[in-house]
């Protein structure tokens, strides 16, 4: 047996290290395959989803038919929250990197922006006012429920 050592500039201490000692692993790869399962969790329900539209011949788009499917779920208790977590937040604080491909293939649409620009533009700023009008006031009302 001999002491351990934590390395430069750090004092040894005279604790004896045994050789079955067990290392613990660094968190990632502890929390891979959770994120892992839960990523192919929230993939399943978007494959869920495009298969309902396929089926029922529904004009929404699949990936939407999911999200509100997990939603009812969440909602009714059947499937947790922390099921998903992870790799919601994962998803979450990356947000901005799934947008660069849309902002890339824009790129090529100046004539369209050239002719139809300030309609783009008011739209946008309309359909994002709506947004967050109707999301401040859904989350008053709740919030005076609660």
């Amino acid at each position: 047996m001999t002491t351990a050592s934590l390395g430069p500039g750090r004092a040894a201490t005279n604790m004896p290290v045994s050789s079955t000692a067990a290392i613990r692993p660094p968190w990632f790869v502890r929390e891979l395959p959770l994120g892992a399962l839960q990523l192919f969790g929230l993939w399943a329900f978007n494959c869920a989803g495009v298969w309902v539209v396929q089926k029922v011949a529904l004009p929404l788009p699949g990936n939407l038919v999911g999200m509100v499917l997990l939603y009812a779920l969440l909602a009714l208790g059947i499937v947790k929250l922390s099921w998903f977590e992870a790799a919601g937040s994962l998803l979450i604080r990356h947000l901005a990197f799934f947008f660069v491909p849309i902002t890339v293939g824009l790129m090529d649409a100046g004539s369209l922006f050239a002719a139809y620009g300030v309609g783009i533009i008011l739209t946008l700023a309309a359909s994002a006012a709506i947004g967050i009008t109707l999301a401040g006031s859904i989350s008053q009302l709740l919030l005076r429920k609660s």
